[in-house]
């Protein structure tokens, strides 16, 4: 998984610019066998997530698991969206996603849901992120985006400056 998404020429540009409103320290490095983690970077939160997606269980079908996370948008938000032929209507797709995200507790939604895009991936000859087409490169990306955006607002990873930090 971690060949996957190694050394990546869009990876950072489709997941972490999305949060450049948070912190605008948003490009990334590879080295070895991570993204070099830097202060005032979602970097290390990247490494982390990309660990999480990697250890979540393939999903039969990931979609499955996007919609349980629409649904809490449905039943706990009471947004005026429905699904027709497999698609959700009535806002923003990713939109949804973040919003449904809010309670799915160690983001065990999002991670699958991530796996399952990734190894569908795969299973076309996609062996890169770089290689993916557009449309599930953004959708992945968008599960990442919000993992990330999430593990930030329940406090899950705190960046301290670097001039800030005790000694």
């Amino acid at each position: 998984m971690r060949a996957f998404f190694a050394g990546s020429d869009y990876l950072d540009y489709m997941v972490l610019r999305p949060l450049s409103h948070i912190t605008m320290s948003w490009e990334v490095t590879w080295r070895i066998d991570r993204y070099e983690p830097e202060v005032d970077s979602f970097a290390g939160d990247l490494n982390e997530i990309i660990h999480q997606i990697a250890g979540s269980p393939r999903p039969d079908r990931y979609h499955d698991n996007e919609d349980r996370l629409a649904e809490r948008v449905v039943t706990e938000l009471k947004w005026p969206i429905q699904k027709k032929g497999g698609r959700w209507h009535g806002a923003d797709y990713q939109s949804i996603l973040e919003q449904g995200a809010f309670r799915d507790i160690g983001q065990k939604e999002l991670a699958i849901a991530a796996n399952g895009r990734v190894q569908m991936a795969l299973d076309y000859g996609q062996s890169h992120f770089d290689t993916m087409d557009d449309a599930h490169m953004t959708m992945l990306s968008a599960l990442m985006t919000i993992m990330i955006y999430h593990r930030d607002c329940d406090g899950s990873s705190l960046r301290v400056p670097e001039n800030e930090k005790s000694e």
